[in-house]
């Protein structure tokens, strides 16, 4: 039975950083004259892409809201009890994504590899399904760099890390770097298995049999094919949960560095470098539609 989305479905709920994305057997692939026709069904959205389109859009209208709050905290510079409180309301809220997601993935992984409630240009950036973990690293650099006296508040306080956070965020960037590398080997042997011997045997048998026109033979393939599309999505849920962790342990690592008013700023940054790349897609995505017509 199809399951809706719903906050309160936890499936990983403990997601943020305490978890390891479950790994599935990765059996076979999609032959290659099976993409067109799979291209062609996912032209209409499925039913978790209409249920997580809608939660990311409300999803995306709070991250705002957090964003507001912390240019506030960033610039106020309240004690650290209000930081921290402030800190935690935003990563609980990057919690609630990935538990949901993960859920919905359970149903329709493509959909994440495919996201059609991002931006073309998001999507242009896209690091198997989110952002890439070494992003955070080039900016807290940027960050340490920044004119504190034109940083209207955001940020200014990492260009004062300490010589110690300076080491242990570089020992997290190294650790963070060599699981980015696992993640890549990982979707690369997947995509080059596409070309073993036995996916293009069955790419053959299926053309074979239909041309033919045997409905035996037909139907035997078929159940090859379908085989084909379980392991081929499982290995990409594997991924996507593999990609998702370092991302997790990523931003919880930098934040266990920071001190309360340096992640409030290194947040701020984070959400607000979010919210304008979407609103810059937005707004080439609408003068293409304007100018294709």
């Amino acid at each position: 039975m199809q399951r809706g989305i719903t906050r309160s479905h936890t499936r990983g709920s403990s997601l943020l950083l305490t978890t390891q994305p479950k790994i599935h057997t990765l059996n076979t692939f999609t032959p290659f004259p099976l993409l067109h026709a799979e291209k062609e069904k996912r032209k209409m959205k499925s039913q978790i892409e209409e249920e997580f389109s809608e939660f990311y859009e409300k999803w995306v209208v709070q991250l705002e809201e957090h964003l507001r709050l912390l240019l506030v905290v960033s610039k106020e510079k309240p004690q650290e009890a209000v930081c921290e409180a402030v800190v935690t309301k935003l990563t609980a809220h990057h919690k609630e994504y990935y538990t949901v997601k993960w859920a919905s993935a359970a149903d329709d992984v493509l959909a994440f590899f495919t996201p059609l409630w991002l931006t073309a240009l998001e999507n242009a950036y896209l690091w198997v399904t989110g952002w890439k973990p070494s992003m955070a690293f080039r900016l807290v650099e940027s960050l340490k760099k920044a004119d504190v006296g034109h940083s209207g508040g955001g940020g200014a306080s990492l260009a004062g890390l300490t010589e110690e956070q300076v080491r242990k965020i570089e020992g997290l960037r190294v650790r963070m770097k060599a699981e980015e590398e696992k993640v890549e080997r990982e979707m690369e042997r997947m995509q080059v298995a596409m070309a073993d011997r036995k996916m293009v045997e069955l790419a053959r048998l299926e053309r074979v049999a239909r041309k033919k026109g045997d409905a035996a033979a037909v139907g035997q393939v078929d159940e090859m094919v379908n085989a084909a599309v379980k392991g081929l999505l499982c290995g990409l849920e594997k991924v996507m949960k593999m990609a998702d962790c370092v991302r997790l342990k990523t931003l919880k690592g930098v934040l266990d560095v920071l001190n309360p008013m340096q992640s409030v700023d290194f947040l701020a940054a984070t959400t607000m470098l979010q919210i304008q790349m979407k609103k810059w897609g937005q707004i080439r995505d609408k003068r293409c539609r304007i100018d294709n017509h």
